[in-house]
């Protein structure tokens, strides 16, 4: 196995820039794990492809306001911080732009008003190439209102104008600093109306890293190192799932995130309550315990997530898929169209 194994071409102009008006309006291709056999519709027509009994597992993470600005002291240098990974009340991992920033560079956040307050900051230790622990002078959340920028994939170029589209409806644990983004095309008019289908919903938290989106450098993918991300999913929803499985409904996750939060939890065939931190990397010839299908979007070339779901469908059924996407004029990634693994 080679990480050029998971490799695709994609020009840029299927990469969608917004999303769509109606969030459900979004295509769905249905691929069946079994014959590779495919089939198009619209997400808000799923239900169609669910049963009653089966169970949505949904990552209920919410996004943070985590782009800041910061002007270095004294020189008044611009830099950008996306925070990553909360430390400590005051201390933070960050990806930082800029040059000179070093152990002990003193900056000033930037407020997005003139005149408004906010935090001094220290960059305390310098971490592998642009990352770096940065502690503030208070905690930073109460300010994220006046400082706080909703920071969007690299491969987004275009503007947007409301923030809350990269965010899912049912978002309600700030803490990631991507979207958990198959979940972006559920509206509550949908929910309910599976919820009417008696399909049945339970909620993860996994608050999603930026290692999302980076791609697997490393010629063997074994050798790639996986960030950790926390996650929890609660006894009452373990035991929610259970029963569904125990009932024959199918355990389908919303998204690798919900995915990895599920096989952290279970051992030994038993899902339990989990919190804390997992690194689960899911690869070809990993064995799944709960996962019966999945929602996901269209992933990046070489990345992890393409990994995952290869993991679970097949390498070359997956690619085949994607190609198939690719000629039917499918949007990608984040803003993009999905797909129902069955």
């Amino acid at each position: 196995m080679r990480t050029s194994d998971f490799d695709y071409d994609l020009p840029t102009s299927y990469i969608a820039q917004t999303p769509l008006e109606q969030r459900d309006h979004s295509r769905l291709l249905i691929l069946e794990r079994q014959t590779g056999n495919i089939q198009h519709a619209l997400f808000k027509d799923i239900g169609n492809y669910l049963n009653s009994g089966d169970i949505l597992v949904i990552n209920e993470t919410r996004v943070m306001p985590a782009r800041l600005f910061a002007s270095k002291l004294p020189s008044g240098g611009r830099v950008e911080i996306l925070l990553l990974r909360k430390r400590d009340a005051q201390t933070w991992e960050a990806l930082v732009g800029g040059k000179g920033l070093i152990e002990g560079r003193q900056l000033q956040v930037e407020s997005l008003r003139h005149g408004e307050k906010a935090p001094l900051a220290i960059i305390e230790v310098v971490l592998d190439g642009a990352e770096r622990v940065i502690r503030f002078s208070e905690p930073i959340e109460s300010f994220f209102p006046n400082i706080g920028h909703v920071p969007l994939p690299p491969y987004i170029h275009t503007r947007l104008d409301d923030p809350e589209r990269y965010q899912t409806v049912y978002a309600r644990t700030s803490g990631s600093a991507a979207a958990p983004t198959a979940g972006l095309h559920f509206t509550p008019q949908l929910i309910d109306d599976l919820q009417t289908k008696g399909i049945q919903f339970a909620c993860v938290t996994l608050h999603v890293g930026l290692d999302t989106f980076a791609p697997v450098n490393e010629v063997d993918p074994l050798e790639h190192k996986m960030h950790s991300e926390w996650c929890r999913l609660t006894q009452e929803m373990a035991d929610k799932i259970n029963l569904a499985r125990e009932q024959g409904g199918r355990v389908i996750p919303v998204g690798t995130t919900s995915v990895r939060t599920l096989e952290s939890a279970i051992m030994n065939g038993v899902l339990s309550a989990f919190e804390g931190s997992t690194n689960l990397f899911i690869l070809p010839g990993y064995k799944f315990q709960i996962v019966d299908a999945m929602i996901t979007n269209f992933h990046l070339p070489r990345s992890t997530l393409i990994m995952l779901v290869s993991a679970f469908t097949g390498r070359e059924k997956v690619l085949k898929a994607y190609e198939v996407a690719k000629k039917t004029d499918y949007r990608f990634y984040s803003f993009g169209d999905a797909m129902l693994i069955i």
